[in-house]
């Protein structure tokens, strides 16, 4: 990797003597919505394990799972941007609201299709119309959140936010799971998930956050033009958001998983469970670091190591035979990709003005949901075209490591092409110029 010498200007935001690591957790409005959004995360994270469960259980098809997917992702790839111009024109709290009680409406819908036995064709369309209701409550989400935190906080705020959402995703399937097998039901899982994000949607009058005032009234095609404009011209936010959906793009594992516990690993579904939760655990253990120690000096430079850190664990895992290493190296992914994460959403909320944030956060979100769709979909396609009936590991080695090894290259490429990213500096406040030697 190319990395700036030590006489170039680097970008560094001065920091206040001391480090507090639970800043953030002091400010009563974000312990409200520290503990609303992780009971959301929660509920979410249970009930997708119960659509999966309840999908298959009643179909015994993949592709039935398949559409699941598919139901979810059509409404947030095509109106995330519309929910950006949504998130800047008006109030935020009362479109998370609304939102929120949409999602916790579909999940009920959800629970009686399950207890009546509904047509599979119904729960598509409550999957549909929650992923409608995210399309408006993501960017809303990630814009509101500055309104009641102030820069100095910020980075440590998005630490214990990812710290929560991590710690959901290793509790939600786990507790759905347990549900499921004491009811035989996803019924019940439906119905937590909606009190949980109904809860989160009645706390959430008790933030204080400042009123938003919406910028200057624009036609509406140039104000959804304006976020990707920003985003363009903004070289750090592009450079962190492109290193981000290629990563995932080509380094993601996640989707030949069961591959690898059935073929490769020769694990049962207690062993893929653990597969699938080692990234969520090395992302909560890494969230509390990152929590604990200042804001990161060099934020750049720290962005791309962990990038290449994520690639270079993958390629190790798609090579390794082991089930314990394979646990070690997908544990690995997921330290590597929170520190990725805090770092691209607090460099895109801090360089962002404030009339703006939806729309740029819309944006980020659909870089986002793009790479996850699409990365999954390429190391499928790559595994069957190397496929080999004779040997079942060289299609999967071959999509995974050499997916490990684009991230590198990847990194590699936006070290050199934005050295804006590299020089950045310290996640607090505003950037300036550090003119020490």
């Amino acid at each position: 990797m190319n990395t700036a010498s030590d006489s170039e200007p680097e970008i560094v935001v001065h920091s206040h003597s001391g480090h507090d690591p639970y800043a953030a957790l002091r400010q009563r409005d974000f312990q409200v919505y520290l503990t609303g959004n992780f009971l959301s995360v929660l509920g979410t994270q249970m009930q997708t394990f119960a659509v999966g469960w309840e999908v298959y259980e009643r179909t015994g098809s993949a592709l039935a799972l398949a559409w699941v997917g598919l139901a979810q992702f059509l409404p947030i790839i095509t109106l995330t941007l519309t929910g950006g111009y949504t998130a800047d024109r008006y109030d935020r709290k009362p479109i998370l609201i609304i939102s929120l009680v949409a999602i916790a409406l579909c999940s009920c819908g959800l629970a009686w299709i399950s207890t009546t036995q509904g047509s599979i064709l119904a729960l598509y369309a409550c999957l549909f119309g929650a992923g409608i209701a995210r399309a408006f409550l993501q960017p809303a989400k990630s814009a509101f959140l500055p309104q009641f935190v102030s820069p100095a906080r910020f980075s440590n705020a998005v630490t214990w936010n990812m710290g929560a959402f991590q710690l959901a995703s290793v509790l939600g399937p786990a507790l759905g799971g347990v549900v499921v097998s004491q009811t035989h039901s996803a019924a019940i899982v439906y119905l937590l998930d909606a009190l949980a994000t109904g809860l989160f949607a009645v706390i959430l009058p008790l933030i204080a956050a400042p009123r938003f005032v919406p910028g200057p009234v624009a036609p509406r095609a140039a104000m959804l033009a304006a976020g990707l404009r920003f985003v363009w011209r903004t070289k750090v936010i592009l450079a962190a958001m492109t290193l981000d959906m290629l990563a995932v793009l080509l380094g993601g594992a996640v989707s030949l998983l069961p591959v690898y516990a059935k073929d490769i690993l020769d694990v049962d579904a207690n062993g893929l469970g653990w597969m699938r939760t080692a990234p969520a655990i090395g992302a909560l253990i890494t969230s509390f670091v990152l929590a604990y120690r200042p804001p990161l000096a060099r934020a750049g430079r720290a962005l791309l190591w962990a990038v290449a850190g994520f690639g270079a664990a993958t390629i190790v895992f798609g090579l390794s035979r082991s089930y314990p290493l394979s646990l070690a190296m997908l544990f690995l992914t997921g330290a590597f990709d929170i520190v990725s994460v805090v770092i691209r959403h607090t460099l895109v909320q801090l360089l962002t003005p404030d009339e703006m944030r939806g729309r740029v956060s819309a944006v980020n979100g659909v870089f986002i949901s793009a790479s996850n769709e699409l990365g999954g979909f390429e190391s499928g396609i790559v595994a069957h075209l190397f496929r080999d009936n004779h040997n079942l590991t060289w299609g999967p080695t071959i999509s995974v490591v050499s997916g490990g090894m684009g991230t590198l290259v990847v990194v590699g490429m936006v070290a050199l092409l934005w050295p804006e990213l590299r020089r950045y500096g310290r996640l607090t406040g505003s950037p300036q110029p550090d003119k020490s030697p």
